[in-house]
């Protein structure tokens, strides 16, 4: 299996349990040997957010490297550092509306605007409610250059048992559409 290079962007949108799950299956042995780097970028506000509704949040426990909003010298900043997945989890309406209208003014629009035109997999993590029709719209150009939308809505086939588990149920999907191989509960269906 080919190694991930995945950069992974947390904005203050609410929900920094699905990005803390995502660093959390991240640092787990069976993802590890899929990952060749990974790197982290917070939006201005994803540290309010995720203290707000996590507690403090530990870097030291985070084996990732953390590149600051402004560094334009990350790597991942350039479509030839070939990194070929970024996951924006969890992704405000104004980090999404900004990606959509090509406005690069931080490290994480930038990192976006280079996926989309290396046509790499950009997946985006919104957890919004309810849509406006601008949001529709933006959702719609996204998809329409090629990312992925996959919103912050958990699925209950697996009858989850906790709010972990059920913020799983995201992440799992998220993982999945990054080409990872998650350990995670698959619908059967019905069989014949």
């Amino acid at each position: 299996m080919k190694k991930r290079k995945i950069v992974l962007a947390i904005t203050g949108a609410s929900g920094s349990i699905y990005a803390k799950q995502l660093i959390e299956h991240f640092q787990s042995e069976k993802l590890q040997s899929q990952i060749d780097s990974l790197a982290l970028v917070f939006s201005k506000n994803a540290m309010e957010v995720w203290k707000h509704e996590l507690g403090e949040f530990d870097e030291s426990s985070i084996p990732f490297k953390i590149y600051g909003l402004t560094d334009y010298n990350a790597p991942f900043a350039s479509g030839s550092a070939k990194y070929d997945t970024m996951i924006i989890c969890p992704c405000s309406m104004g980090t999404l509306g900004r990606i959509a209208h090509g406005i690069s003014d931080d490290l994480i629009g930038r990192a976006a605007d280079v996926i989309l035109k290396e046509r790499r997999k950009l997946i985006l993590v919104p957890r919004e409610t309810p849509l406006n029709l601008i949001h529709l719209a933006n959702l719609t150009i996204l998809a329409q250059a090629g990312a992925i939308i996959c919103p912050a809505v958990p699925s209950f086939y697996s009858k989850p048992a906790s709010i972990t588990d059920l913020v799983n149920t995201v992440i799992f999907r998220v993982l999945d559409l990054a080409g990872f191989e998650p350990d995670a509960y698959q619908w059967k269906g019905t069989e014949n």
